[in-house]
């Protein structure tokens, strides 16, 4: 068996054992959560017999190992169940926030993959210099400021006493793609401040030890010029770091949306976690955070995969 093959498949396995765990700690951890959602649904002023009415009504009489798999049954039958909260279907909640969330995260990553990169190479061409410095202090505020306080700043700033961005609301793709764009500039860049950050302190570190290679020098010797070098092939040739660092930091941009979106006011996949999360609304809790850690699982195996590909010098499990 070909090694990248063997190396795919035992991938494979620990990704796929790895998302079974995270179903188990997911369900478990929805129930660990204080507060009786059969007491939200039934009212304050409930009796007992109401009360116990909605725990059957919820399934939630059963013992854990039945719900468990009764969870992983209606998974695989496509039934993600119903809200707690509102009785809808938990697929047509997702089905109308994933797409909020989902141009979000990539109006966010598509920022901070462009200005990550570029500010990695300003800050490795002009190194000593004022460039150099200030390109560090704001890679330094990116992983000091809290997203919760940026954006707020944001809002205060930008939309309040500047009036240049909507302070909130969300206008579909399909609507008006413009407007659309608009309403996500602000919220997209508060969410990948702290991204851009992470990118550029790292493109600078591996920049560096790029233009110190043999090839750079024999680039330099042929007369070509220092910028065109320094993009050609030291960007060129740091690409898979952006890929890592996308990779590793999705978790941390999906827990990100939750407070950004939550902030812009957007109705999406982390403002509904929010909102299950304070109602106990089990059914959603378990379905979405499921879906965040698959989503995460099978982009950090396709970034094993890729990074490979991206960088000959390495070999797939590690070895050079």
């Amino acid at each position: 068996m070909p090694p990248m093959l063997r190396y795919a498949l035992t991938r494979l396995w620990q990704s796929m054992i790895a998302i079974v765990l995270s179903s188990i700690l997911v369900f478990l951890g929805a129930r660990l959560l204080p507060g009786d959602p059969a007491l939200a649904l039934a009212g304050e002023e409930a009796t007992p017999e109401r009360i116990a009415e909605a725990r059957i009504q919820m399934g939630l009489d059963q013992p854990l190992w039945v719900q468990y798999v009764r969870f992983i049954e209606r998974l695989f039958q496509g039934n993600f169940g119903q809200s707690f909260r509102t009785g809808a279907s938990v697929k047509s909640m997702l089905a109308t926030t994933i797409p909020v969330t989902v141009e979000l995260a990539l109006f966010a990553i598509l920022l901070a993959v462009l200005f990550g990169i570029l500010f990695g190479a300003i800050a490795e061409r002009c190194d000593g210099h004022w460039p150099s410095w200030l390109v560090s202090a704001i890679a330094v505020a990116g992983l000091s400021i809290p997203n919760f306080w940026l954006g707020m700043l944001a809002i205060q700033t930008l939309c309040v006493s500047l009036g240049w961005f909507p302070a909130s609301g969300y206008v579909s793709p399909g609507e008006n793609f413009g407007q659309s764009l608009y309403h996500l500039v602000l919220p997209a860049s508060v969410l990948a401040f702290q991204l851009i950050a992470s990118i550029t302190r790292q493109m600078k570190n591996s920049m560096k030890k790029t233009m110190g290679s043999d090839y750079i020098v024999t680039a330099n010797a042929k007369g070509l010029s220092p910028w065109r070098v320094l993009m050609r092939y030291g960007v060129r040739n740091s690409l898979g770091v952006v890929v890592t660092i996308v990779g590793l930091q999705l978790g941390g941009l999906l827990a990100g949306a939750v407070v950004t979106e939550s902030i812009f006011g957007l109705p999406g996949f982390g403002k509904m976690i929010l909102d299950s999360v304070f109602s106990r609304d089990y059914p959603v809790i378990q379905v979405v955070v499921l879906i965040i850690t698959i989503t995460y699982t099978v982009i950090n195996f396709l970034v094993d995969l890729l990074y490979s590909f991206l960088d000959p010098r390495i070999k797939v499990g590690g070895r050079q």
